[in-house]
């Protein structure tokens, strides 16, 4: 198996900064090198040592790269690996951490035909960004999807795996556009959700004078948490995975209005049974310990 001994980090973000952490912590005799497009990110990645060296240049951050991961938001990808291809060697790898796996492969492809391309999606995150909210544990426990295209040389697949696994990650592999339809049904609509929700409650707040903040519960409060993510990652990943996400709306709102009538007409049984099905998932995430079980999800107090 192929072993990397330099990576290169284009986006210094959330996920990129993590990765350094955790090549730093888990793979030492790695030599890592970064870019990010603002200069300020740059200077901060710089003060928190996050990576070897950090470059302004992006072809300079690539050179003698065996590995080269780019962590921006998907609507970048494109412009990202044409910045980097003068600067790569031939047998470099170049891989993702894209929410959405479809388009980027098309477009990293049509950027860099004459490379092996590998997309990846470590299915972690929080809703902080920037260089600063990254930390080496991220990726322990959570599960890193490859989708490699028809013909990606199997070592070089391989040696992905392996480089995710030693980051911490548990690791499948699957088809870009079926991850799309199953990240759009766990990750991308419940953000959607997320953002609405917040929104019309911000709507609501003006008639009853932040008593929607003042009150927030338990729920509405999660979905704050989630909608506080970095709007313009969201943003290219709607747009980016916008098939996918309008199927499976379409679907929610099929099931929102059989529960709106369900209410309407009083029908505690067809609440009860759907109620019971849904919480049988969530047991399920905490037997797979994807989850914290303590109550109040583990929050201190």
């Amino acid at each position: 198996m192929m072993a990397f001994a330099r990576v290169a980090i284009i986006g210094l973000g959330l996920i990129g900064s993590s990765i350094a952490r955790a090549i730093k912590e888990r793979l030492p005799q790695v030599t890592v090198t970064g870019h990010d497009a603002s200069a300020e990110v740059r200077g901060i990645a710089g003060e928190l040592g996050l990576c070897d060296t950090i470059a302004g240049d992006p072809v300079a951050t690539v050179a003698d790269a065996d590995l080269v991961i780019l962590a921006v938001p998907v609507g970048r990808m494109a412009d990202a690996a044409v910045a980097i291809g003068p600067g790569l060697k031939p047998a470099a790898i170049i891989s993702d951490v894209g929410s959405s796996k479809a388009g980027v492969a098309d477009a990293l492809a049509k950027a860099l035909p004459d490379h092996v391309v590998i997309p990846a999606h470590p299915v972690a995150g929080t809703e902080n960004s920037g260089p600063a909210a990254g930390f080496s544990t991220l990726f322990e426990g959570r599960w890193c999807i490859v989708t490699p295209a028809a013909g990606a040389p199997e070592d070089a697949v391989t040696a992905l795996i392996g480089f995710w696994q030693a980051l911490g990650a548990k690791v499948d592999i699957m088809g870009a556009a079926h991850h799309d339809m199953v990240l759009a049904v766990t990750s991308h609509l419940p953000h959607l959700i997320a953002y609405t929700i917040v929104g019309t409650a911000s709507e609501l707040e003006e008639v009853t004078e932040s008593e929607v903040i003042k009150y927030s519960a338990g729920g509405f409060r999660d979905f704050t948490r989630i909608a506080a993510s970095d709007p313009v990652m969201w943003r290219d990943v709607f747009l980016a995975n916008k098939d996918a996400v309008l199927a499976t709306l379409q679907r929610f709102n099929e099931d929102l209005t059989v529960l709106q009538q369900a209410i309407r007409r009083g029908d505690a049984d067809k609440l009860e049974d759907w109620f019971t099905r849904t919480r049988a998932i969530r047991r399920s995430i905490i037997e797979q310990g994807q989850d914290d079980a303590a109550p109040d999800f583990g929050r201190k107090h």
